[in-house]
């Protein structure tokens, strides 16, 4: 034992005369026990590499491949915007600011407001409610606070942050990006705004060529 205090010393000493302390600087590049791929082969592009044939670096797509981007669907006007695009369809504000939009950036028909119920039913209704009151089953099983979706707060907020909302949640109600999609998201959107406009609308929010057939 009489020998470990020494020896441990040294071991301590060489080990930092080897290594130095922690973020110290050198002018000698570190050992790296574990490099951890900092520095590893790759292919420029444009730049000759040996290892092909025709020693292009840049490849062609291979035979058969899925293409892992694709243009949003429906975006209003026929624009073309993908999801690395600063565009409001992919986050609910208006491009190179922090405004809100304050209309759904998406084609509202038939197709859209469909798809947007069977999400709402599926992702909202538990909570929420069939009619968006709050009177959901999560409230019957003891969850007192659940908003109504016809609370005037909300039905003022514009479709932009509405949409913010769904995607990364607010106060007790969690982020849904994970489980709708984007195009989901403004769908229930569209869809939750008919069910605002059947409890809160009136008859003059109805055009003039159907209010005889609500009448009747």
């Amino acid at each position: 034992m009489r020998y470990f205090l020494p020896i441990w010393i040294l071991i301590v000493a060489v080990s930092i005369g080897v290594l130095g302390f922690r973020e110290s600087v050198l002018r000698k590049p570190p050992i790296e026990v574990f490099p951890d791929m900092d520095r590893q082969m790759k292919f420029r592009p444009q730049v000759p590499n040996e290892f092909f044939r025709d020693n292009r670096a840049s490849r062609l797509p291979a035979s058969g491949t899925v293409a892992r981007s694709e243009p949003r669907r429906n975006v209003a006007g026929g624009a073309v915007v993908y999801s690395y695009e600063d565009h409001p369809v992919n986050s609910g504000k208006m491009t190179g600011t922090t405004n809100w939009v304050e209309l759904n950036p998406t084609v509202i028909d038939a197709q859209s407001m469909a798809r947007g119920r069977q999400r709402f039913e599926i992702n909202c209704l538990p909570c929420h409610g069939p009619l968006g009151d709050g009177n959901g089953v999560t409230k019957k099983l003891g969850m007192a606070v659940v908003a109504t979706l016809h609370d005037p707060r909300i039905v003022k907020m514009s479709d932009g942050e509405l949409f913010h909302v769904i995607s990364n949640g607010r106060n007790l109600m969690g982020p849904y990006a994970s489980q709708l999609a984007v195009e989901d998201r403004w769908a229930v959107i569209s869809y939750l705004r008919a069910l605002q406009f059947s409890r809160l609308g009136s008859l003059e929010d109805v055009p003039a060529q159907f209010r005889a057939s609500l009448n009747k």
